[in-house]
């Protein structure tokens, strides 16, 4: 059975409050703005799967156990994620390419600290400042290459767009163990740097344009930090878990979740348009499925990176080689998958991916020291 029309129900009975604004951008502006995207979709994906593989060097160095060592990598997408849809909101009021900017110098400088932090707490804090300049690429950079490029061309730019990200998460693995090995972990984070200074220097020297479709509307503050704290509490409580304390924060986090969602519901100007949810199915789902996908795909990579350097003892360069395996199918297959749901309705597709997905994570819970590589 066919979905209904997207386009119908994204745009029906939803109050159109903002404008696209009238920016002309040239052939050559369009260009420069797909390199400055494919650095920071090569730049973000490339971090976080690279530290992965470093976990259990950085575990080594600062005598941390796997808890400790998993706040290393739940730090940077926790703010990442608590500041996103902030985020994206402030970039529609005050202009994408400025924070876009601010962004990728936020990510470069603490990409540059993390070369120096002395110790655990530092390092975590450090992580969190760069899933906070990771939310302003994140919340930016798509919207702006929809926004430049029309739409014979859209197709196209993002393509470009994704396979960045694909190599970025395929040479992560591989690089950062190379990295890890034989310069120390730290040597991953300077590899950020150097391609964010060419980002910064682009989008002030070339940058054509802006982009603030909803200039002079006013933030919701107070839905961020409803947004902010139900976050919050249920990742702290997960990561507690089976303490009594985990299950009463995550019961907070829910039921503050739900004041948020009433929240913004009777407000005119949100953080969040909930309408996007409620009255778009196809939306709403494609969300869900996605959240469900990515929670349970990518504890698999920070699991294995553990297992196969403590409990079979490879090197980070070999761990890293072995999963550099599933980012690069993905890559090789995505074109694919793209033009065959051209042909075919995409969510018979889509269906068929997380199938394959979920048979894949039902024999790797079977596991054990003796299964051969």
């Amino acid at each position: 059975m066919q979905n209904p029309d997207p386009v119908t129900e994204t745009t029906a009975d939803i109050p159109a409050i903002c404008h696209t604004p009238d920016v002309a951008v040239t052939r050559t502006g369009r260009r420069i703005v797909l390199l400055i995207a494919v650095l920071t979709g090569f730049l973000t994906p490339f971090d976080g799967s690279a530290v992965n593989i470093a976990l259990p060097a950085m575990g080594a160095e600062f005598h941390m156990d796997a808890i400790s060592l998993s706040w290393i990598a739940t730090a940077y997408l926790l703010a990442a994620a608590l500041f996103l849809v902030p985020f994206g909101k402030i970039a529609d009021i005050y202009g994408r390419k400025r924070i876009l900017l601010y962004g990728i110098a936020v990510f470069t400088l603490s990409s540059f600290v993390m070369t120096m932090v002395p110790t655990t707490n530092l390092l975590i804090a450090v992580r969190i400042l760069q899933g906070f300049g990771g939310a302003m690429i994140f919340g930016t950079s798509v919207a702006i290459l929809t926004s430049v490029f029309p739409p014979g061309e859209r197709g196209k730019a993002l393509g470009i767009y994704t396979t960045a990200v694909y190599l970025g998460l395929t040479i992560g693995p591989f690089l950062g163990g190379l990295l890890t090995e034989y310069l120390g972990w730290r040597s991953i984070f300077f590899i950020n740097v150097p391609i964010g200074i060419v980002a910064c220097i682009l989008i002030l020297w070339r940058f054509e344009g802006e982009w603030a479709e909803c200039a002079g509307e006013r933030f919701d503050l107070l839905g961020s930090v409803i947004y902010a704290c139900a976050l919050i509490a249920v990742m702290y409580g997960l990561s507690i878990v089976p303490d009594a304390t985990g299950i009463v924060l995550i019961a907070a986090g829910i039921i503050i979740g739900i004041i948020f969602v009433l929240y913004e519901m009777r407000i005119p100007m949100q953080v969040l348009n909930m309408q996007l949810l409620t009255k778009n199915r196809v939306f709403a789902f494609s969300n869900l499925a996605a959240l469900i996908n990515y929670s349970a795909t990518y504890a698999v990579t920070f699991l294995l990176s553990l297992d196969l350097q403590f409990t079979k003892g490879f090197s980070p360069e070999y761990a890293g080689l072995i999963l550099i395996v599933q980012p690069a199918v993905m890559a090789v297959l995505s074109p694919i998958a793209g033009r065959l749901s051209d042909r075919i309705d995409p969510q018979i597709v889509a269906s068929a991916g997380m199938a394959c997905t979920a048979f894949g994570l039902f024999l790797l819970a079977f596991l054990t020291e003796s299964i051969p590589l």
